[in-house]
């Protein structure tokens, strides 16, 4: 595929895949159109059957494709992915997730935003499939206990952007060094925007874009139900935020509400789930276990 010479000349999409072929094949090409936009995406190695159908797909499509040998979580990956377009000279990166899909306008649109001359981390909003509003945009993380918020409900409350498709210069990239691959998965997003807001960036929505999020396509396990991984490190990370970024007054509310911050976590694939199996008791515990190290 030849390489844009509009709008999105200077601009790399970046895709994380881990076991997400049917997704990719699904959402990537209506995204990306006839844009000629350089698509780069990373195969967080999850078998050598999901190995064989990315190859296919991204020599069909003309994507870059990177193979790393392990599953290296969306940080990692993203990590790599970046490096690559920004070696290969893109100026604004636009990341996205398998399960989200947008067109050619609307990565123009991110792309036109990320451009600006101050340094900016910028997001669409977020529909859900049937066209509902999902997000629209900002979500407000208070620091006193961990609690999330459509709105801001106390002047304290920090913003932060979803990494389900998240745009900026590569020159912001490369002084916030990236995602934070400890965090492995969940919660990378709300750090970097912490600390791109640390470095004195601005946090911007789109509102002439949009992108549909099919939320945890990648992490359904049946129904409502999310899988083992889903639970282990959205627990484990709130607590792994904390320690990075907050002093130890606020740490000590985190640990005492976080039997309650693991139950709402738990809850969200619905209660059939935990008497059907033990996977999510599993990852719940080992969520908990994990915070509780920190």
């Amino acid at each position: 595929m030849n390489r844009s010479a509009g709008p999105l000349a200077d601009v790399a999409l970046v895709v994380v895949s881990y076991g997400s072929s049917g997704l990719l094949a699904a959402n990537l090409p209506r995204t990306v159109g006839d844009s000629g936009v350089h698509v780069v995406v990373v195969d967080s190695f999850s078998g050598p059957a999901e190995r064989e159908a990315v190859t296919r797909l991204a020599a069909e499509h003309g994507w870059d494709l990177l193979t790393p040998g392990t599953n290296t979580g969306f940080g990692g990956g993203s990590n790599l992915g970046a490096a690559h377009a920004t070696a290969a000279g893109a100026r604004v990166l636009v990341f996205l997730n398998p399960d989200a899909w947008t067109d050619p306008d609307g990565l123009a649109a991110l792309a036109a935003a990320a451009r600006a001359p101050d340094p900016v981390l910028v997001a669409p909003r977020i529909l859900r499939p049937d066209g509902g509003v999902y997000s629209r945009g900002l979500t407000y993380l208070s620091p006193r206990d961990g609690t999330m918020s459509g709105r801001r409900r106390d002047p304290d409350d920090v913003p932060w952007l979803s990494g389900a498709c998240l745009a900026l210069g590569a020159q912001l990239w490369t002084a916030l060094g990236g995602f934070d691959e400890e965090y492995f998965l969940y919660w990378e997003d709300v750090d970097l925007s912490w600390r791109a807001q640390r470095l004195g960036a601005r946090l911007d929505v789109v509102e002439d874009a949009h992108v549909v999020h099919d939320e945890g396509g990648t992490q359904e396990s049946r129904g409502r139900a999310k899988s083992e991984t889903y639970y282990r490190y959205d627990i484990r990370n709130r607590m792994l935020f904390a320690r990075k970024n907050l002093g130890p007054a606020d740490l000590r509310r985190w640990r005492r509400t976080l039997p309650r911050a693991a139950r709402a976590v738990a809850l969200r694939g619905g209660r059939r789930q935990f008497v059907e199996g033990v996977a999510p008791w599993r990852g719940v515990a080992r969520g908990v276990v994990e915070a509780l190290a920190r």
